[in-house]
């Protein structure tokens, strides 16, 4: 591998906003008052929060003013992965910090939100509305019996009504969990029976693509499916009265009701949040009050480098751990950009549409939208007024380095590219945006702060320039406090902690650059090993997704009986393209030339469709598991995929070659 220093940034940024930046500043207050080093920059700030892992949480605690009702007695308490235990005797509660800029006049009637729908119409709510419609919201849940762990459920888009119930859920102690209204009633089911909601919030519908979809029936199916309801709130997104039995939107957040903020201890649950769960239950992950509050105001005021001047807008739904980080931009006094509707309706541009109409500061998005921009031959940067945007961020799959140079060519030069990879797991980053490093094409700038991160070889000796496992080694405040339904742990164990005992595994393949950058290859267990060469998924679909013939595509290695090894490349046409010999041949030297001979595929087998999950992943493994002749309704959750037709065609030629 050539050496990372060799390599010049594709950006990089000046003194002056080196200087501004926020966690610039707080170095050199982490320096004054808890012996942070003042100088060597970055590098230097992370090894600190590394090796002084309590003093750094103590310290971001009190850089962002976290109000402990009753004081912590230590940072960390049982150091121990899966179990550590964050802050001991501390209470807090989140909501309380998210409305908080709602106190100071001059900002109360600032907007909180801005909401956008397909019409592009936009609709501001300010600070002092939102928490008005929180403290009226929080007292009739109390009216209803919902008390401090009772499970809050919502079925709903990314609009404004999902905040406040949230807020409220979490000012009264509740336990919040969401899915998006485009989710079906099993995949919904799936998820809210394993936590036994008392409160369903739903709307009628939702338009998408130009088109209203309806959901009375979906709702009607999830009120006879869950016993543990108590009350079902009617959102009329789509203007159609309350079904029988059903509160009314309107009347509960009407009232002018100040807050009243549980104060719960710093473990108590915030929200579940669901894997991708392509084999089984999706798991439910718990995550806590004061560990996402650290891990949200660290990521979202010294990474992301937002305060009160920006807007802050991430193309997501509320069944993707980036609506709630979206919404945990509240806590640094942000205003929320909420843009509900499809990600290309009227026409691709139209995420850059918004951006310049909301006047968006930090624009997050989708490596995959990135990529269909450039595929489209649009130029946003001409076409929109995009001088607000400081920085675009992608995550859900790695930025492939043609998406970093489109951005720099197309959007602006002097643009900051974050390329950020974390997990549901943790609803946070492990390495990501740095607002004070360069950008180099293809990489994270650097590992986060407080997130100790290794690239592991299988005996657990560290790696630098070559791909290992992703591994945390010491806790974040973030990791999930438990799954829900798990009373001993051992599926928590499982999934993260049984390669590695006590240290965090997360599945994806990363190179760390011997100058602290890291390159995410893909998914570590559907890893192509071919004659002892490892190469992640990823790779191969950056290197043949510059073919314009090629929409998408999917790469599955498979180990077989003989001992052999069968590596198709499954491919998704664009329109008009056909796979004639000379496009395979065009797919084989791509990879060959640009990748590795060894990885060129056995096959090229075109498909009607590369089937993904709810939130957009491809499906390698359980692919993987039908091509190796698991049954359908084994190999893969049915309620966890976005089309379950395109899975009958991996079925059948898995029984064709048996």
């Amino acid at each position: 591998m050539t050496s990372a220093a060799d390599e010049a940034p594709l950006w990089q940024p000046g003194p002056d906003r080196i200087a501004a930046a926020a966690v610039t500043r707080f170095q050199s207050w982490a320096a004054e008052r808890h012996g942070a080093p003042a100088e060597g920059g970055y590098a230097s700030l992370h090894r600190w929060s590394v090796d002084e892992l309590d003093t750094f949480w103590q310290a971001v605690a009190e850089w962002f003013d976290v109000r402990f009702s009753t004081p912590y007695e230590t940072v960390i308490g049982d150091r121990t992965m899966p179990g550590a235990q964050w802050f001991p005797g501390a209470t807090l509660n989140y909501a309380e910090h998210a409305l908080r800029t709602a106190e100071d006049p001059l900002r109360a009637d600032a907007p909180a939100l801005l909401h956008v729908d397909e019409t592009h119409t936009q609709v501001p709510v300010s600070w002092s509305v939102l928490r008005r419609q929180v403290g009226s919201l929080a007292a009739e849940l109390r009216a209803l019996g919902v008390t401090p762990g009772d499970r809050v459920s919502g079925y709903l888009p990314n609009i404004p009504q999902a905040v406040v119930a949230f807020l409220a859920t979490a000012a009264v102690g509740g336990v919040w969990t969401s899915c998006a209204p485009d989710f079906g009633a099993r995949s919904v089911l799936d998820r809210f029976q394993q936590v036994e909601p008392v409160v369903l919030f739903t709307v009628d519908g939702y338009r998408y693509g130009g088109k209203e979809h309806h959901r009375a029936d979906t709702v009607a199916e999830l009120r006879r499916e869950l016993p543990t309801l108590r009350a079902v709130v009617h959102i009329p997104l789509l203007g159609t009265d309350a079904p029988e039995g059903a509160l009314d939107w309107s009347a509960l957040t009407a009232a002018d009701t100040e807050p009243v903020f549980e104060q719960v201890p710093f473990d108590h649950p915030l929200w579940v949040l669901y894997s991708s769960g392509t084999t089984g239950l999706p798991k439910a992950i718990v995550q806590s009050q004061g560990g996402i509050l650290l891990e949200h105001f660290k990521q979202i005021g010294l990474h992301c480098d937002l305060g009160p001047e920006d807007r802050f807008f991430w193309y997501t739904s509320t069944g993707w751990m980036m609506w709630n980080f979206l919404v945990s931009g509240l806590l640094t006094g942000t205003t929320l950009v909420l843009y509900d509707g499809s990600p290309g309706y009227p026409d691709v541009s139209a995420q850059w549409r918004v951006a310049e109409q909301t006047g968006a500061t930090l624009f997050g998005t989708s490596a995959a939208y990135v990529m269909a921009c450039r595929k489209a031959g649009i130029h946003p940067g001409r076409d929109f007024d995009l001088s607000r945007i400081q920085c675009v961020a992608t995550t859900g799959s790695p930025l492939p380095p043609d998406g970093f140079r489109w951005l720099h060519d197309e959007v602006a030069d002097d643009l900051w590219i974050a390329s950020v990879s974390g997990g549901t797991d943790v609803c946070s980053c492990f390495a990501g945006a740095v607002p004070t490093l360069p950008v180099h094409i293809g990489e994270l700038q650097a590992a986060c702060l407080g997130t100790d991160l290794r690239s592991w070889d299988p005996a657990g000796r560290p790696l630098t320039g070559e791909v290992g496992e992703l591994v945390v080694t010491q806790p974040m405040p973030s990791m999930p406090i438990r799954f829900w339904n798990d009373p001993d742990g051992s599926r928590y164990r499982d999934s993260y902690f049984e390669m590695y005992p006590g240290a965090w595994r997360h599945g994806d393949w990363i190179t760390i650059t011997d100058r602290g950058s890291v390159v995410i290859h893909g998914r570590s267990d559907s890893t192509l090993n071919r004659q002892g060469v490892r190469m992640g998924s990823a790779d191969i679909y950056e290197a043949v997704e510059r073919l314009p013939e090629i929409r998408e595509s999917l790469v599955i290695g498979l180990e077989e009986p003989d001992g052999g090894y069968w590596m198709p490349l499954f491919v998704h046409l664009a329109d008009g393209a056909a796979l004639d010999d000379d496009l395979r041949d065009s797919i084989k030297r791509t990879i060959r030339e640009n990748l590795s001979p060894r990885h060129v595929p056995d096959e090229v087998i075109e498909v009607p469709g590369i089937p993904h999950t709810l939130t957009g992943k491809r499906i390698e493994v359980p692919v993987k598991r039908l091509l190796q002749g698991t049954a359908l309704a084994k190999a893969v959750n049915p309620g966890s995929i976005d089309n379950l037709e395109l899975l009958h065609f991996y079925e059948e030629l898995a029984r064709k070659r048996r």
